[in-house]
């Protein structure tokens, strides 16, 4: 099909047959491999769908030969897979029977790009063929399509919709305005139709037929069980009107008592259900009639959980600083039981991340990571590492912050921040994007403006059913029950003049763009009223950086200077930075950024103006012999120039012997004088010239006529040198 002036093909072939299904799907040179494999049992044991989607990045699909020195092989996952992967799993997730625990696998490998077509985009139509075409049961298909928006205010909007709904968007973008938000949503969202029109068809024409696969499903007996002994109950507990987590572990275990008496396991064999299964049945009837409370809570009786109005953010805390001398900024951000910690870390911009990639290669100066350790939910759990939620969380709020940087030239530091989720109870992600505004303005950074983010809900009937009108409530800042059990998860971040990132989740088959305009102009209200509270905290970014962080000195030098300063294999640089201790890094164009603390930044620059600035006859330096010739003495001035003293620029009357007037290791005053034009581009010093009391001081005489070394010039120096050693020496 033609799609935004471009070929999109779908190539479906044995070459990967065992699989269930599979498609090979190309745009340009851009062209990726989707597999995907429904297993051959089920898993009772566990209370979740079991859906993995892989992205494989390839380096042979750039047509280069990446990795380390030592290793040439694709390794783990980069951070930009698992976001890919993630795109891909988060559109296809909802379109699932969540009751299903047959474990299904999506693998998308990217076997070419080029530098125009997008393989995420590719990967997310990609999977929804291959899943269409097998016999696994899924709900779809469902299409993407990025859009691009250029100039003053950038955007890159990538959506995934299906039936003219939205069910997944992932947005970066400079501070642009709800309105064309609003406009490329629907833009989108005409153009995934014509994708979908165009998958409908490969589907009725090739598709399989879908399996049926059991699913252990809620019974409307079981419902009724739990509302009669218990739902009053379970309100009481999670609708206590208190800002904090509600903990239905108690009305969850007496129904797990009351289900055990009702229905009790059996053995496995005759088809009765097992332990396993039978307790994850309880867990999911459980689940379910709290979900449907929260839903009708919302929508019939206008409550929420903690008794907020649904336009009403959770009481907000701001703190600029105040922990510690030695980090280089911080930001602590409470949204009601939600709190999160982020620091700030500057370094020079030899401190920036390499990235070689099948997709991206370049020096990251702005990192934003997050971490979730177990202890912000109260629970024990395993330390260390990085998961595919937290490397999400991080890249979404290194979008929303990256926007209102400053520029490289006006402020080439490396900047790293983390945010510690220290307690969750709801969009921490959002969070962080407040309290990293917060650190980066506490620890000098000049940002264009305060970033904040909020996470929007929405609890709905009747959204996907045609023949009737959705009856829905929009939530503002979800909380842990909302977020668990609501229909979406549509954060937004931005600036008091615009957005500057999205991310929508849902659980549902898809969003109207209606709806999500509604949301986006809520987002704002709170986005603002967050933003009021940051400036209470700290209005500005403050004028001086921490004493603890790191100075950044630029200047430029000529581009044919750069060899001068680098010098024979690195020599020349490394002898600056094992001088003074200051990072030096030189840009192809000549730039010199010059990292230090304690006043090796001043030095190391001096070394290098040194470099590169020419001496001028007349110029007085203070030197130290370094040698003594016959005819005079080497004298250093700097770190890299030497020039020769010769004998007869001492002192203002003829010299005998040069060990009289010079020593090794002496600092003397020395001036430049005009190159000799019989020897250009060695350096000529004169004594007499800078300090004409010299020799008085010293107590100089005049050799007398015995005394005086036999007479020599600079070509009687070179023909010696022609004529080798002496004889004896041969």
């Amino acid at each position: 099909m033609e799609l935004a002036g471009r070929t999109l093909t779908a190539t479906f072939s044995d070459l990967a047959d065992q699989a269930n299904g599979s498609v090979m799907i190309r745009c340009g040179d851009t062209i990726v491999l989707v597999t995907t494999v429904m297993g051959k049992t089920d898993k009772p044991d566990i209370d979740y769908f079991p859906l993995t989607v892989d992205y494989e990045e390839k380096f042979y699909a750039a047509g280069k030969i990446l990795g380390s020195r030592f290793i040439k092989r694709e390794n783990r996952p980069s951070d930009e897979a698992i976001l890919s992967g993630r795109i891909v799993d988060r559109t296809i997730r909802p379109l699932f029977n969540q009751g299903m625990r047959r474990e299904v696998q999506v693998v998308t490998t990217v076997l070419s790009i080029d530098n125009l077509n997008d393989p995420d985009t590719l990967a997310v139509i990609g999977a929804s063929l291959a899943l269409g075409t097998s016999d696994i049961p899924w709900n779809g298909p469902v299409s993407a399509v990025r859009v691009i928006g250029k100039g003053e205010k950038p955007f890159d909007l990538l959506v995934c919709g299906t039936d003219g709904q939205v069910n997944m968007i992932e947005c970066e973008a400079k501070e642009i305005t709800e309105a064309v938000i609003e406009e490329n949503l629907i833009k989108a969202s005409r153009e995934i139709e014509f994708v979908q029109e165009w998958q409908k068809e490969i589907i009725k024409k090739i598709g399989k037929v879908k399996s049926e696969v059991p699913i252990n499903a809620v019974q409307p007996k079981h419902l009724e069980l739990l509302r009669e002994n218990l739902l009053n109950e379970l309100r009481e507990t999670l609708f206590n009107n208190q800002p904090i987590k509600a903990d239905t572990s108690l009305v969850e275990a007496k129904w797990k008592k009351l289900f055990a008496e009702n229905y009790p396991a059996k053995s496995a064999e005759g088809g009765s259900p097992d332990a396993n299964a039978s307790r994850e049945l309880c867990n999911r009837i459980f689940e379910q009639a709290t979900d449907e409370l929260v839903h009708s809570e919302a929508i019939t009786n206008n409550k929420r959980p903690d008794g907020r109005k649904f336009d009403e953010i959770r009481p907000l805390y701001t703190q600029a600083g105040g922990l510690s001398p030695i980090v280089h900024g911080v930001g602590i951000f409470y949204r009601g039981a939600t709190h999160v910690l982020s620091v700030l870390t500057l370094g020079g911009p030899g401190d920036a991340q390499i990235i070689e990639g099948m997709e991206v290669s370049e020096k990251k100066r702005f990192m934003h990571h997050y971490n979730f350790p177990p202890f912000s939910t109260g629970e024990v759990g395993r330390m260390g590492g990085s998961n595919r939620r937290s490397i999400g969380h991080g890249a979404l709020a290194e979008k929303a912050l990256r926007g209102t940087l400053p520029d490289e030239t006006e402020f080439p530091y490396t900047i790293r921040l983390v945010s510690e989720s220290t307690a969750s109870n709801g969009s921490t992600s959002m969070a962080s994007v407040c309290a990293s505004t917060l650190a980066l303005m506490d620890g000098g950074v000049p940002i264009k403006r305060p970033t904040a983010g909020i996470a929007m809900g929405l609890m709905a009937e009747n959204l996907n059913d045609q023949s009737s009108k959705p009856n829905y409530k929009i939530l503002t800042d979800i909380q842990g029950a909302e977020d668990h059990f609501g229909d979406m998860d549509f954060k937004v971040a931005g600036t008091s003049v615009g957005v500057c990132a999205i991310q929508l989740d849902i659980k549902v088959g898809g969003i109207p763009v209606k709806i999500l305009t509604e949301a986006l102009g809520r987002a704002r209200a709170a986005r603002i009223e967050i933003l009021a509270k940051i400036a209470e905290a700290i209005p500005t970014s403050r004028t001086e950086l921490s004493p603890n962080a790191p100075k950044i000195i630029s200047l430029k030098v000529a581009e044919e200077e750069i060899g001068k300063v680098i010098g024979s294999g690195g020599k020349t640089i490394n002898k600056i930075i094992d001088v003074t201790g200051a990072d030096v890094n030189i840009e192809d164009d000549g730039t010199v950024y010059i990292t230090g603390k304690g006043g090796t930044a001043e030095l190391a620059k001096a070394m290098v103006l040194e470099l590169v600035t020419p001496l001028i006859p007349g110029q007085k330096f203070e030197g130290e012999v370094t040698k003594l010739l016959e005819f005079g003495g080497v004298v250093k001035i700097g770190h890299f120039n030497e020039g020769l003293v010769h004998i007869s620029e001492i002192a203002p009357f003829r010299l005998g012997r040069i060990e009289d007037a010079l020593g090794i290791g002496e600092r003397v005053s020395v001036m430049v004088l005009p190159p000799d034009e019989m020897r250009p581009g060695k350096l000529r010093l004169s004594i007499k010239a800078a300090d004409p009391e010299f020799a008085n001081r010293k107590g100089l005489k005049p050799a007398a006529p015995g005394d005086m070394p036999p007479r020599r010039d600079f070509r009687h120096d070179r023909r010696d040198d022609r004529r080798g050693p002496p004889r004896h020496h041969r």
